[in-house]
C-alpha cells in the first residue's frame, strides 16, 4: 500500500464520505457493477488496471475479485478510508492525489474514470492533462475508459438555468448550468429536525467531441462508444456514455 502525503479532501471530506455508499446505493446494484465490471476485465485482459478516483471501491473491489490486479488514485482519504474497511479493501493500491498529475510506477493495460468522475476537474486544461496522465500510465494497445453523462441542457427553459433531479418533502436537488463557460454545479438542499443544510460541488461539462480531441492531444483514438456498459449503441437520446480510447 502506497499512501503519500496530500493536503486536503476536495468536496468527498468526512461529511460526504460518511454517507456516500447510501447515497448511491443505486449504483452499487449488482447489474450496474456487474456490467461495468465485465467490460474492464474484459479490457485488461490478464494485465493491471488502474483506477483514477478510486473512492470508496464500488468498481475495484468486484474487479480485483475478478482477478485484475487493480491500482487507486483518489484525493479523499476520507473516501479511501472506506475503501480500507471493505473486504479487500486493504489489498488495493492507492495512490493519494490528483488524477490529472499524480503518477503511480509502471503501466497498466486498462485506465478508467467513471461516474462522471471527468467532470470533478472544472477547467479544460485539468481535463486534458486527466488524459495525458491516463496515456501516460499505459501500456501499448491499452485503453482509457470514461464513463460520463451526456450534458442535460435540452432539459432547461428559455431563459432559466437549473435542472432538479431529486424533489422530496425535505430533500431537494438540481444541477445548475452556465452554457457561456460549461461551468455547472450539483446543489443539495436537506431539512433534518427542522434545520436546512445545503452544498454545492463545482463540475465542468463537456460533449463527446471535445473528450475525443482531449484524447487526440494525449496520442490516444477512440475504439468504442456506447450509451452504457451493456453495448447499447450510443445515439442522439442517450444520456451518458461509456468511451473507449486507445494507445496505438
Amino acid at each position: 500500500m502506497s499512501d503519500s502525503t496530500y493536503d486536503g479532501d476536495g468536496f468527498f471530506g468526512e461529511p460526504v464520505a460518511a454517507g456516500y455508499d447510501d447515497a448511491v446505493s443505486d449504483w452499487f446494484r449488482p447489474e450496474v457493477v456487474g456490467a461495468a465490471v465485465e467490460v474492464l476485465a474484459g479490457l485488461a485482459d490478464g494485465g493491471r488496471a488502474l483506477e483514477f478516483a478510486i473512492g470508496t471501491g464500488r468498481i475495484a473491489l468486484p474487479l480485483a475479485q475478478r482477478g485484475v490486479p487493480v491500482h487507486g488514485i483518489d484525493l479523499s482519504r476520507a473516501m479511501v478510508s472506506r475503501l480500507r474497511a471493505k473486504p479487500g479493501g486493504d489489498t488495493i493500491e492507492v495512490t493519494m492525489g490528483d488524477i490529472a498529475s499524480t503518477q503511480v510506477a509502471g503501466t497498466f493495460s486498462v485506465v478508467y474514470l467513471v461516474f462522471n468522475t471527468i467532470m470533478n476537474l472544472t477547467t479544460q486544461d485539468a481535463q486534458v492533462e486527466c488524459f495525458r496522465n491516463a496515456a501516460a500510465h499505459l501500456s501499448p494497445g491499452g485503453t482509457f475508459v470514461v464513463e460520463v453523462m451526456v450534458p442535460e441542457l435540452r432539459k432547461l427553459p428559455a431563459g432559466q438555468s437549473a435542472v432538479p433531479f431529486r424533489v422530496t418533502p425535505t430533500r431537494w436537488a438540481f444541477d445548475h448550468y452556465d452554457v457561456a463557460t460549461q461551468a455547472m454545479s450539483s446543489n443539495y438542499v436537506e431539512v433534518v429536525d427542522g434545520r436546512g443544510s445545503y452544498r454545492s460541488i463545482p463540475f465542468r461539462y463537456a460533449w463527446p467531441a471535445e473528450f475525443d480531441l482531449m484524447a487526440r492531444l494525449a496520442g490516444l483514438r477512440l475504439r468504442e462508444r456506447w450509451a452504457d456498459w451493456d453495448g447499447t449503441p450510443f445515439g442522439s437520446e442517450s444520456e451518458k456514455h461509456v468511451s473507449v480510447w486507445e494507445k496505438p
